[in-house]
């Protein structure tokens, strides 16, 4: 079953619907009066209703009986009403059986996550159920990406897929396991999850569908319970509404203000902002929204976050993610995956560490990270910021100095001004979906 869900989730919409492969498109120029001049008809997902299984998951979701604490659900931490993303103030949701353990890294949105391909290593674009993982190379190069050309790096062998911020996990069954067996998330063991699942307001309905082999093996019955909060994620349209002002824009139904068509077209030029580079905005042939992702990991450089500075050990991310393609090797080490920007501008805190907790401050680490490295980074005894504190320094050569903004020094002028990066903040806030009403 895992595998199957494995397929389902790879192949996704496009395949369901018998829709090609999407290709490269181009970004569409609002007019004067901040309308798209070539709107188009999005493919949302189909919103057929929950299945049985669906039902049950979602059951799952909410039960906080499942975790060790017995106070603690999947909804906790990723909150319908907050795009299913944390809706606490705190930088890392607390969990453990006491509910005073920090995790370790922000919690994701499990939004528009139907789409995301198992974990691979190949050429860029490339993802699929067959793209091939191969061995990193031992001194790994980056090939620039453009928001004008995302294909351009096509040659370039780079991660890809997976989900979590270090791709340890290739399907939202697999996914589901994790939260729940972390003792300082959910901090259940196979034994309680299991004696819930038999006694629970789901058990009759679950074991019914699980059939007799459930009855008798735990292993089992959690692989079903698991399969069901996929099933959960993958049919409640909730998780991925694509209802945003900029879908709608997308499909000639809503106009950008003056602002908003800046940040748009600043998001999209290769010379200035080039998030459209990693963050892609496009509709290819397909005609699926686009998920402000490519999928891929990168090597940014954030600073550290003080909360975390009594931390054993720097976070590596992708090369210690427990993958055997990735774990231990070097030249993966500081990578973590690039999210969608989807309801961002609703977020409190950004990057893997939450060192940030505005998409002012985000901005301003992209453009000033190289050109006024002292105002993001500490300064050491010698008066000099510590550029990429966060990540020992055997590892900074892994971080990206080709892509723009990235491609400037000290003392250049940032690639985007201080008005220009309100337009794009404005443009973000676009992405934001209607606010949730529960089915």
């Amino acid at each position: 079953m895992k595998r199957v869900f494995g397929l389902l989730s790879t192949l996704c919409l496009a395949s369901l619907l018998a829709l090609p492969v999407s290709g490269s498109a181009q970004s569409c120029d609002p007019d004067k009066n901040g309308r798209n001049p070539c709107p188009t008809q999005l493919v949302r997902p189909p919103d057929s209703g929950l299945s049985a299984m669906g039902r049950i998951g979602r059951e799952l979701f909410h039960d906080p009986l499942l975790s060790g604490s017995g106070r603690l659900s999947c909804a906790s931490c990723h909150d319908p009403a907050a795009h299913y993303g944390p809706s606490a103030s705190t930088i890392f949701a607390l969990g453990g059986l006491d509910l005073r353990h920090s995790g370790r890294r922000t919690v994701p949105t499990l939004t528009y996550l139907e789409r995301t391909p198992p974990f691979s290593i190949g050429p860029d674009n490339a993802v699929s159920e067959a793209a091939p993982s191969v061995a990193p190379p031992t001194g790994m190069t980056h090939t620039q990406k453009s928001a004008n050309n995302t294909a351009g790096s096509a040659a370039a062998i780079v991660p890809q897929g997976g989900l979590f911020w270090d791709a340890r996990a290739d399907t939202l069954q697999e996914q589901a396991t994790g939260p729940l067996y972390d003792l300082n998330e959910m901090a259940s063991t196979a034994e309680i999850v299991a004696k819930r699942l038999r006694t629970g307001p789901a058990a009759k309905a679950l074991l019914q569908i699980a059939g007799p082999a459930a009855e008798k093996s735990d292993t089992l019955l959690v692989a079903e319970a698991m399969f069901a909060l996929a099933r959960y994620q993958m049919e409640d349209s909730a998780f991925h509404p694509y209802s945003s002002r900029y879908d709608k824009w997308l499909e000639g139904k809503s106009a950008f203000s003056p602002q908003e068509s800046r940040g748009y077209r600043l998001f999209n030029d290769p010379a200035k902002g080039n998030c459209a580079a990693c963050h892609v905005d496009t509709v290819g042939p397909d005609h699926l929204p686009p998920l402000f992702t490519d999928h891929q990991y990168e090597a940014l450089g954030v600073p550290s976050n003080l909360q975390h500075a009594g931390k054993s050990h720097s976070d590596l991310g992708l090369c210690e993610s427990g993958r055997v393609e990735t774990q231990g090797q070097k030249a993966y080490c500081g990578f973590f995956s690039t999210p969608t920007l989807r309801n961002a501008s609703t977020r409190d805190h950004f990057f893997h560490n939450g060192v940030y907790s505005t998409l002012r401050q985000v901005i301003d680490f992209y453009v000033l990270r190289d050109t006024q490295p002292e105002r993001i980074y500490p300064l050491g005894k010698d008066g000099q910021p510590q550029k990429y504190n966060d990540l020992p320094k055997e590892y900074h050569v892994n971080v990206d100095i080709m892509d723009a903004p990235f491609d400037r020094h000290a003392g250049d002028r940032p690639a985007l001004s201080v008005s220009e990066r309100e337009d794009i903040i404005a443009f973000l806030k676009t992405l934001e979906d209607a606010p949730y009403s529960s089915r």
